[in-house]
């Protein structure tokens, strides 16, 4: 028997797949600036920072990135909840995506800082400057553009991988399409229909990250 294809159910859940669209781009672009932030600096103390310090950030990175992402959003937004620690599903979601995010991209930044050449820690102090300031503006914007497309791939990840969020009812991408082939039947069309969603904002987003890395480091021109 013949499967018929049949899309003609979008326009009455356009409001639906509008909203869980809304809420994927809100959680990507919050997990990415906070994610990315939290993960340079865990980045600078692990390389540069107190001794005291690295083996607690160190910590933390190993613990996120040896257990599976889904183990972190439940111990957020059903673990906590248990020492009186509650929060509804879209910050869960958040909070998730950013400790996420931090720990993978410490160690794709602190690669980027450990290339950098003695020579430019020796220059920012010979300019009178604090460890500080040799970092901020000597060592980081050389290695974040080294490491520029390892991270950017890394955020790409985890925009895809928000798709667990929908598993805690958070109103996402993958919850809409849950929800309307729970109404629908239409199981085929509606994740085909979310598969080229996520394709298309998966294509977006890597344009968009190579549109920043320009922005943030402009080519030299040749004399």
């Amino acid at each position: 028997m013949a499967y018929h294809f049949d899309f003609s159910w979008i326009p009455d859940y356009a409001g639906v797949i509008l909203k869980g669209l809304a809420i994927t781009v809100e959680l990507t672009v919050v997990g990415g600036l906070v994610g990315v932030t939290l993960g340079t600096f865990c980045a600078w103390a692990r390389a540069l920072g107190p001794n005291w310090l690295k083996p607690v950030i160190g910590g933390y990175v190993e613990l996120i990135r040896n257990t599976p992402f889904m183990i972190q959003l439940f111990f957020i937004f059903f673990g906590l909840p248990s020492i009186g620690v509650h929060m509804n599903e879209l910050v869960a979601a958040n909070i998730a995506m950013v400790i996420n995010l931090g720990a993978y991209s410490a160690e794709i930044i602190r690669a980027g800082i450990q290339a950098t050449p003695r020579g430019q820690f020796e220059a920012g102090a010979s300019l009178a400057m604090s460890p500080i300031q040799t970092f901020r503006h000597v060592i980081l914007v050389p290695s974040l553009q080294r490491i520029w497309p390892a991270l950017s791939s890394q955020v790409i990840i985890v925009m895809l991988g928000s798709a667990v969020v929908s598993q805690i009812a958070a109103e996402d991408l993958t919850f809409a399409s849950n929800f309307i082939q729970s109404r629908t039947f239409r199981a085929f069309e509606a994740y085909f229909l979310t598969t080229l969603i996520y394709l298309t904002l998966a294509i977006l987003l890597r344009a968009a990250m190579r549109g920043i890395g320009t922005i943030i480091f402009p080519r030299r021109r040749r004399a």
